[in-house]
């Protein structure tokens, strides 16, 4: 081979998509977004590879196409939990970040739901207190005595009999949840992705949260383009309990159809339920304990997104 000829090889070779991800087609469609994303899961691409590649094809309102095929890539790569016939739907609470300026509701409602018999598998990241100086739901968890799940079979077992499991993504899709090694912002792509993920493939009820007002229409497009079922809200700090401080907007998906059952209020409420402040991960244990045997007040949007939920996983509760 001649020194042109090696020359041009080089040239012609393709470049990391670290140094080319932001020159790549803006408009992969659902196809090729799936495509793309699944050959980097399973070719073991580098994680930051990956996150560059999110992060070019930033999802936007007029994204709900590739939105759709990166989510398709994942949910084809994670591990299935299948939901029992003969219990209410389960609810899927994605947690990620954690909450940093108030107290983080995510273990009350989902233990508000395990009260009424509702099945509620959580997933998420571990260590959103040590990388962000918030409070993970995880930690809340463990406080109440409820471990993360080690494995699938495990939240299998506990999702059948205790009704509630947390599996952290890296046990329930770990190709995927290696991204959050390089990537943390709780606004990112990857976030946004790992929020959308269903372990039930279509026979559970997502809890859908978004940080920002300006992501509440990609959503909305994407759930109603999937016939989707599920609860769109803005988070609280991106996670998914309706915030005590002023109520959101509570939409249900019925297969792809939404109904706004709960209206946002214009203002904040001059006091809150919960803790005072950001209260760590011992303190928002004790008070949901005490929530929870009635010797606290359980914030109003608590209860309204609860009612939601009952709703649609076709369970009233008695009382």
């Amino acid at each position: 081979m001649t020194q042109a000829d090696a020359q041009g090889r080089r040239k012609a070779s393709p470049q990391p998509i670290e140094k080319t991800g932001r020159r790549l087609p803006q408009a992969l469609g659902s196809e090729g977004a799936c495509k793309l994303l699944g050959s980097m899961l399973d070719d073991g691409a580098p994680a930051r590879e990956i996150a560059t590649l999110l992060r070019a094809h930033r999802l936007e309102a007029d994204k709900t196409a590739e939105l759709a095929g990166f989510v398709h890539a994942i949910n084809a790569r994670i591990a299935r939990i299948d939901a029992s016939p003969d219990r209410p739907r389960p609810v899927v609470l994605p947690t990620y970040g954690g909450v940093g300026r108030q107290a983080n509701l995510t273990a009350l409602l989902a233990l508000l739901l395990r009260r009424y018999g509702v099945p509620v598998l959580l997933h998420g990241t571990l260590d959103a207190d040590r990388h962000f100086g918030r409070v993970a739901t995880a930690a809340i968890l463990r406080e109440l005595g409820i471990d993360p799940a080690s494995s699938v079979p495990q939240a299998r077992e506990m999702l059948a009999k205790e009704e509630l499991a947390f599996v952290p993504i890296a046990v329930l899709a770990p190709a995927f949840g290696v991204l959050f090694n390089v990537n943390q912002s709780t606004g990112s792509t990857t976030t946004m992705l790992a929020r959308l993920i269903d372990p039930f493939r279509g026979a559970g009820f997502r809890i859908v949260s978004v940080p920002r007002p300006e992501d509440l229409s990609l959503m909305h497009a994407f759930l109603r383009d999937t016939l989707a079922d599920a609860l769109l809200l803005r988070g609280t700090e991106g996670e998914p309990f309706a915030d005590p401080r002023r109520q959101p907007q509570l939409e249900w998906f019925d297969r792809g159809i939404g109904n706004v059952l709960f209206d946002a209020e214009s203002r904040r409420k001059s006091s809150q339920a919960g803790p005072a402040g950001a209260a760590d991960a011992a303190a928002t244990a004790a008070w949901t304990a005490a929530a929870l045997a009635g010797t606290a007040p359980i914030p109003q949007s608590i209860l309204n997104q609860l009612a939601c939920c009952l709703h649609a996983t076709r369970r009233a509760p008695t009382g």
